[in-house]
């Protein structure tokens, strides 16, 4: 597994190249995913440390993505920060019951995001 590999797993083509921008000039490695499927294919090609996973996406949810990784003995460790716009408490305890390790609704500051990003990387448990 790579420490530096992220994945960013999201159907807006705007948040991906921010995205990717962002953590690349964060130092990071990255990969992108455009849905569901696509990013259950790549965890399992590219073995990154996260996967900034959207819940909204097409073929496979955020959820089910997250739910089919921990299930997975070789993918259970890989982190997972949840990207969406729904932020309603039900949606975060749902996230965090398929084994999401932090959370973050959109729109987010990018500064925000790098900084969970950092602690999760670190084991830095989410405030």
């Amino acid at each position: 597994m790579n420490s530096s590999k992220i994945l960013i797993a999201d159907d807006e083509p705007n948040i991906l190249l921010t995205l990717d921008y962002l953590m690349k000039r964060e130092g990071y490695e990255v990969v992108l995913a455009r849905d569901g499927q696509e990013a259950l294919d790549c965890l399992r090609r590219e073995r990154p440390r996260l996967v900034l996973l959207d819940v909204m996406m097409p073929h496979k949810s955020g959820f089910e993505v997250c739910q089919e990784l921990r299930a997975d003995e070789q993918l259970k460790d890989t982190l997972v920060l949840m990207l969406t716009a729904k932020g309603r408490d039900t949606d975060i305890a749902k996230g965090r019951g398929v084994g999401a390790d932090d959370y973050m609704t959109k729109p987010f500051s990018t500064k925000e995001l790098v900084a969970k990003v950092r602690a999760l990387l670190a084991g830095q448990a989410p405030a």
